[in-house]
């Protein structure tokens, strides 16, 4: 099977710039991801070309040179930041003596470390096995290979066609499971759609700070730590916004610079949370120096994963490390378009909160609502929605109930036929406070899709 470095074992880490001058910030990630898979660094080999080599990637000098690294500090694995070849790959381990993992294999290894859920390591697996599968014959080096007529089959030929076999019968099964695993998950989409509840997905680079977000925003106990791809499965948990409106927000994977494309397409059913929500909070670090490089890496991968063209609300997390204060930002037509926040210090999630609210057009309205007696398990729902802030009644037992809610619930209200709806004359139920007040023409709200509240 995939073959991973363990917990603690030592490791060089080898990092080129290839035509162009090696960036320190691209080795410290690559140090991260090698810390966070369990390894301990214990030597850095850098160098430059202006491409790669085509034996060992490196060339065959910096190969030797890594080899006498690696033999210098008792290294047990050699890991390079860059995609290899399985040619490459096999070429670097039959010269240092020493197993060698590159960039591709390195994530694989610690997204099937963080993998929880049944179908995330259904997932992983799948993309372990078909990063697997072009480099099986390594693993049969002392049998032979020969191809050819009669009496030229040898045992070694045998032995990896067969392997062949079982991987390709492996795959099938697990896109088969996947297949209803995927048919499940969207089934429950379904299902929340005919009740249509916004949804909100967080997305973002690694360590961006998306489940430290996700757990200020919504109480749930998400995994939190300061590591690549500290989680990996999809979690959905509502959120009640100001005025009474209620969205699920979803948590996603974390994205990367030179994501294998074997994970994009292995965990497309877990994206598709992403795609299937109706406005994403990109998560983005506001006192890393390369945010905006980040941002349109993430962005690629949205659009790569059919997201791209979904309205956006950019989060800038992580504020109190540089100092800023939390703070609202709007384009010139009044749209809100970033937040600036601390979910580690609950800094500004207020605002957001009130963001994510004008952005997808949730705003409360009031209104009185005439219902006749017979209409108590209407009044009932109302009062256990939270919607009710004042009742009347006269001596017939006409109940005259005022009400506070979304734009898209207080019309369906106006439809209910037991009832009469009259809105106040002023629509929202407060001022909108200071911080959301613009210069310029304020955005048109957006309506939302109506939560029923009449049918159970």
């Amino acid at each position: 099977m995939f073959e991973r470095p363990r917990s603690g074992e030592r490791a060089v880490l080898v990092r080129l710039g290839l035509g162009e001058p090696l960036r320190p910030e691209d080795l410290e990630e690559f140090q991260q991801l090698a810390r966070s898979a369990g390894a301990t660094p214990v030597a850095t080999v850098t160098g430059r070309r202006e491409r790669p080599d085509p034996r060992y990637f490196v060339g065959s000098g910096k190969a030797e040179e890594i080899g006498t690294v690696a033999a210098a500090e008792s290294a047990d694995v050699i890991l390079i930041d860059h995609p290899l070849s399985p040619s490459q790959e096999r070429n670097l381990e039959k010269l240092t003596g020493r197993r060698v993992l590159d960039r591709s294999g390195l994530i694989l290894d610690i997204f099937a470390q963080r993998a929880r859920s049944f179908e995330g390591k259904l997932q992983v697996e799948l993309a372990q096995l078909k990063h697997l599968s072009t480099r099986l014959v390594r693993g049969w080096t002392h049998l032979e290979r020969q191809k050819g007529g009669i009496g030229l089959r040898g045992p070694g030929e045998t032995q990896l066609e067969t392997d062949r076999r079982l991987l390709a019968t492996r795959v099938k099964s697990l896109t088969r499971k996947l297949a209803r695993l995927r048919q499940q998950r969207d089934t429950g989409r379904s299902a929340r759609a005919s009740i249509p509840v916004p949804g909100v997905a967080l997305v973002g680079y690694t360590n961006a700070g998306k489940s430290t977000l996700f757990r200020g925003l919504t109480g749930a106990d998400a995994y939190i730590a300061d590591k690549l791809f500290a989680t990996l499965d999809p979690t959905v948990r509502k959120l009640a916004l100001p005025g009474g409106a209620g969205i699920v927000v979803a948590d996603t994977v974390g994205f990367i610079r030179e994501l294998p494309h074997e994970l994009v397409a292995a965990f497309q059913s877990t994206l598709q949370e992403a795609r299937s929500a109706q406005l994403l909070l990109h998560v983005i670090d506001a006192a890393d120096a390369r945010r905006d490089e980040y941002t349109l890496q993430v962005d690629a991968v949205l659009a790569e994963i059919g997201a791209g063209a979904l309205p956006q609300l950019l989060v800038y997390n992580k504020i109190d490390r540089p100092g800023l204060p939390p703070r609202i930002e709007r384009a010139a037509d009044g749209t809100v378009t970033q937040v600036w926040i601390s979910a580690a210090l609950g800094l500004g999630l207020d605002l957001l909160r009130q963001a994510i609210t004008e952005r997808l057009g949730l705003g409360a309205v009031r209104g009185w609502l005439r219902l006749p007696a017979a209409a108590g398990a209407l009044r009932a729902r109302l009062f256990a929605q939270g919607a009710v802030r004042e009742e009347r009644s006269d001596a017939n037992g006409v109940m005259r109930l005022l009400v506070e809610l979304p734009p898209a619930q207080m019309a369906e209200l106006e439809r209910e036929p037991l009832g009469k709806l009259t809105r106040l004359a002023s629509a929202p139920c407060a001022a909108p406070p200071r911080y959301l007040e613009s210069s310029g023409s304020p955005a048109p709200a957006r309506r939302g899709r109506a939560v029923p509240l009449i049918s159970q």
